[in-house]
């Protein structure tokens, strides 16, 4: 009982960081959408190669942020499938910390043919299926009339038929300000950070500072916070109302909150009574399938196995380069939240190309 508790309990606390952490970049997105009138975001539809270079530029990031901005703007139509699929392939989520800690010189070559398999893999889906899978979402980031009238400080009729132009102090706001807050206030004194294996070496450090850390993430997203709180103090109440509240409290967070904690609490369960790593080293011959089928799980924890076991001169490249193609960290439990069928396909394609990458580099290494 008392283990069950703990896993729950931390399984509650990993999702709180999950969904705290995409609330706050898809706050952020909304808001410079607002302000650019559409045109920041707007810009990618242009470029169907200009998004797969995008999201794998920002899945190649350590961390789980690339991926959450990237499942964000896809799910509002301004992203493609071909760039989602290239940010999955480039992530390997929290791991990514963990390899420039243990490996630091593989861990760059890895990241960078990561990304360009990643792209080259993106524009290839986007050549060959160019129809948008639907999403859960179903909208993309709008600009209201609302928005463009305070903008451009009109003041006709229609505008001022608008009654959410002004800034009041609502009930929304208030909540909103004081979870946000709240959020930044525990992350800060680190009640949310990532669990992480504990076979994490020394790494190099700069004047004291741990170059490789994820408090440097912590570091942005509080920042990225503290600016959505400004957004909170100073927006109409119509973008607090309808953007803000409408659309990514009410719609997306319960849905993403509900999911992630199910996969993450059912997960730690199962990881919990099944020894992956006895089981891994049994079956050599089979690691570049498994390591594919374990990339399926939409969890930053599985591919430190791989991880610790390369490091430690066990598994060979191929095998942990199939894994860091499969897995994609915790950027697949918002997109498995939002559009399942796309989680689907996407993941179908990266463990397929997973394995036969990973064949290719047994003939070639």
């Amino acid at each position: 009982m008392e283990l069950f508790t703990e896993l729950f309990f931390d399984s509650l606390l990993n999702a709180i960081l999950i969904s705290g952490l995409v609330v706050v970049m898809m706050m952020m997105i909304e808001s410079l959408n607002i302000e650019s009138r559409g045109g920041l975001f707007g810009g990618l539809r242009e470029s169907r190669v200009g998004q797969v270079l995008c999201a794998a530029l920002l899945g190649s990031l350590p961390g789980c942020m690339g991926g959450f901005a990237v499942v964000s703007l896809y799910t509002h139509g301004l992203m493609s499938f071909g760039a989602l699929v290239a940010m999955m392939i480039a992530t390997a989520g929290d791991e990514s910390f963990v390899m420039l800690a243990m490996i630091p010189k593989d861990a760059v070559w890895i990241l960078i043919l990561t990304f360009g398999i990643a792209v080259i893999a993106g524009i290839l889906v986007d050549r060959f299926y160019k129809k948008p899978l639907p999403t859960h979402c179903g909208e993309e980031f709008t600009v209201h009339e609302a928005d463009c009238c305070e903008h451009d400080h009109h003041h006709d009729s229609e505008c001022e038929h608008e009654h959410h132009h002004g800034r009041h102090l609502t009930w929304k706001r208030a909540i909103m300000f004081v979870g946000v807050g709240l959020f930044l206030a525990a992350l800060g004194f680190g009640f949310l950070e990532h669990e992480h294996e504990e076979e994490v070496v020394e790494v190099a450090t700069t004047g004291g500072i741990n170059l490789l850390s994820e408090d440097w993430m912590n570091v942005l997203f509080a920042f990225l916070g503290v600016l959505v709180l400004g957004v909170l103090v100073f927006a109409s109440d119509h973008f607090v109302e309808e953007h803000l509240w409408r659309h990514i409290i009410v719609k997306h967070l319960p849905t993403i909150f509900a999911w992630t904690f199910g996969v993450l609490f059912a997960l730690s369960l199962v990881l919990t009574f099944l020894d992956i790593e006895e089981w891994i080293v049994n079956n050599t011959l089979l690691m570049i399938l498994l390591a594919a089928l374990v990339g399926i799980i939409p969890e930053s924890g599985p591919h430190l196995v791989f991880v610790t076991l390369y490091a430690s001169g066990i598994l060979p490249l191929p095998v942990l380069l199939a894994s860091c193609i499969a897995q994609d960290g915790h950027a697949g439990l918002p997109l498995l939240a939002e559009s399942k069928r796309s989680f689907i396909f996407a993941k179908l394609i990266n463990c397929v190309l997973a394995v036969a990458v990973g064949i290719v580099a047994i003939l070639v290494v």
